[in-house]
């Protein structure tokens, strides 16, 4: 088989990865006291930031509707990962904000990453791994985070 005909195999080896490094991270979060986050909700954590957002900028930062945007706050709210409060220079705006709970977890998730990586380095070698990260960074875009991710997906 050419080299041509397996070019398929790029994209479907990149998803998979992230999705063994995606299920290794939510298998040790169900560990830790956080069984019912899901991989959108890191999304969404990361679209809400440290000063909080409204649910229509968060449907917008997602690429979903206002709509599907307060579903997932209603669910996370639920959960205890967010809470809704008033925007302390507009009454009428309501923001969405982190809980302690939600820090909580987004700072867990950067600790298990920082395992899963070592991990990878152990398994590659970290000169390897560094060189696989810097060739990912020169073919995709400088923004790191696209938050319109789950949307392109679908949801």
């Amino acid at each position: 088989m050419s080299s041509e005909s397996r070019a398929f195999e790029l994209p479907l080896r990149l998803l998979l990865a992230f999705r063994v490094l995606i299920d290794e991270l939510h298998g040790e979060l169900a560990r830790q006291g956080h069984p019912d986050v899901r991989p959108m909700h890191g999304y969404v954590f990361q679209a809400i930031g440290p000063d909080g957002t409204t649910a229509a900028d968060l449907g917008r930062r997602l690429g979903v509707s206002k709509q599907a945007a307060g579903k997932t706050i209603d669910t996370l709210e639920r959960l205890g990962y967010v809470e809704r409060g008033t925007d302390p220079h507009d009454a009428r705006r309501k923001i969405v904000r982190l809980t302690g709970r939600g820090v909580e977890c987004l700072a867990l998730s950067a600790r298990i990453f920082d395992r899963l990586r070592a991990d990878w380095a152990g398994t590659l070698g970290e000169d390897r791994l560094r060189q696989m990260e810097d060739d990912l960074r020169r073919v995709t875009p400088a923004e790191p985070f696209l938050l319109d991710m789950p949307g392109w997906f679908g949801t």
